[in-house]
């Protein structure tokens, strides 16, 4: 019935690959948002919030969010910038910086799971059709 209908399969894709991050991410005790979010503040440190919310193509309100878990759980701490006292800096803790490793490799560890299931030409030829169509349609 839906065969042809790109919002319905990228939903359904979505919400399978959801539950293959949240199972990736579940260890560190952090959603696959959080998840994503705290690997790049962890190779960017003292990105600013706005250039976070840019990367992620995430809307401030929910970069706001997601951080506010991050920093509850001792993963990064936030400081105000000294040229601008309303923007935002984020510092990976010594607690984010410590699982660095691991993180990086649960993530590891689901593409090359998908690229298995899928073969490796089709997975990367997936990933830029989605990604064409996700510029598209800006």
């Amino acid at each position: 019935m839906f065969d042809q209908c790109l919002y319905f399969n990228t939903s359904a894709l979505a919400r399978r690959l959801e539950r293959e991050w949240a199972d990736a991410f579940e260890p560190f005790d952090v959603t696959p948002p959080q998840g994503f979010m705290l690997r790049a503040v962890i190779e960017r440190p003292g990105m600013l919030q706005r250039e976070l919310s840019d990367e992620l193509l995430i809307a401030r309100p929910t970069a706001t969010r997601a951080l506010d878990g991050l920093e509850t759980k001792g993963y990064i701490e936030r400081r105000r910038t000294e040229d601008d006292g309303r923007e935002v800096s984020i510092f990976p803790t010594a607690k984010a910086l410590g699982i660095k490793a691991e993180l990086n490799g649960a993530s590891t560890a689901v593409t090359a799971r998908l690229k298995r299931v899928l073969g490796g030409a089709d997975f990367v030829e997936a990933v830029s059709k989605i990604r064409g169509v996700r510029s598209a349609l800006r």
